[in-house]
């Protein structure tokens, strides 16, 4: 049983298929073919159904496959060791954090690695929507902090870090909010919703809380839709931590909206598994490491 074989039994899962596997690992599919009967040669047993035309594990081999990948996350866990062992301080980290989400609950780790390494330029960039997930699977963020909406789990490790909380909100003097009670879809399909475009392109867009067929107003970031809702010209979610103060003062108040409840979400630190971390990003990640215990 060699390190290969298993590499190779994991990229037919990921992709379902021989071919694939052999795309995916920019191989002759025969080779992969070859490697994984060679496998079953050795283990006794065969991993695959083969009746049908993409290939399933059998029950012996979903239990093989299990272990198999424990085994390839402690080979690249100890890659990522090496990697950092032999690195040198990276000149830069780049940081890409969702806009939904407040900056306390990794100011503290920021700080402790800022002052560690002070020859490290820490970039944060704060991105909407699907804007972290693109900057970090593009390769131009080292972490991603966000939801794990569109996130390919395999490919990623993750660690907690908090919740955010968005909320449908207007303005007192809106027409919407001038009554209690829940507003039934088609009465606010009559009002505008401001929303906020995403950063991530096409490939990541995400269309959660958009009401289909209603008026519509797209901004760029969220001062922008908080300005225009107490201003009373539309409704819609802004992020609690966002609007604490207006909430406070009346100057906005909350709208139950048939279909829309306040939407909680757990937010993540996202890295790409197959990037090795240097020093100053091995730091970080054992400190949100910790802090999520």
């Amino acid at each position: 049983m060699t390190l290969d074989q298993l590499v190779v039994l994991d990229a037919i899962v990921a992709s379902g298929t021989f071919r694939g596997a052999a795309d995916r690992l920019n191989k002759a599919q025969s080779a992969v073919s070859h490697q994984i009967k060679k496998l079953e040669d050795e283990l006794g047993f065969d991993l695959f159904l083969r009746d049908a035309y993409r290939p399933r594990l059998s029950p012996e081999g979903e239990v093989f496959f299990r272990e198999a990948t424990r085994v390839l996350g402690q080979v690249r866990g100890l890659k990522n060791v090496a990697a950092g062992l032999r690195s040198e301080q990276e000149p830069m980290i780049s940081i890409a954090i969702t806009a939904t989400m407040s900056l306390d609950p990794i100011l503290d780790i920021l700080g402790e690695v800022g002052r560690a390494y002070p020859g490290t330029h820490i970039k944060l960039a704060t991105e909407m929507m699907g804007g972290p997930l693109a900057r970090l699977m593009s390769g131009d963020a080292d972490v991603a902090i966000a939801g794990l909406d569109g996130v390919p789990i395999d490919e990623v490790e993750t660690l907690p870090v908090g919740t955010i909380s968005i909320r449908p909100v207007a303005s007192p003097r809106f027409p919407a909010a001038d009554r209690s009670g829940v507003k039934s879809r088609r009465e606010m399909q009559s009002y505008t919703q401001i929303i906020v475009s995403g950063t991530g392109g096409k490939e990541y867009d995400q269309s959660r809380d958009l009401l289909s067929g209603g008026q519509r107003w797209t901004v760029s970031d969220f001062q922008a839709k908080k300005a225009i809702i107490k201003a009373g010209l539309g409704w819609g979610g802004i992020p609690e931590h966002l609007m604490a103060e207006e909430l406070a003062k009346g100057e906005l108040v909350p709208l139950a909206v048939e279909g829309y409840p306040p939407r909680h979400t757990e937010v993540f630190a996202i890295r790409r598994r197959d990037r090795p971390m240097g020093k100053v990003m091995s730091s970080m990640w054992e400190k949100l490491a910790e802090k999520a215990l």
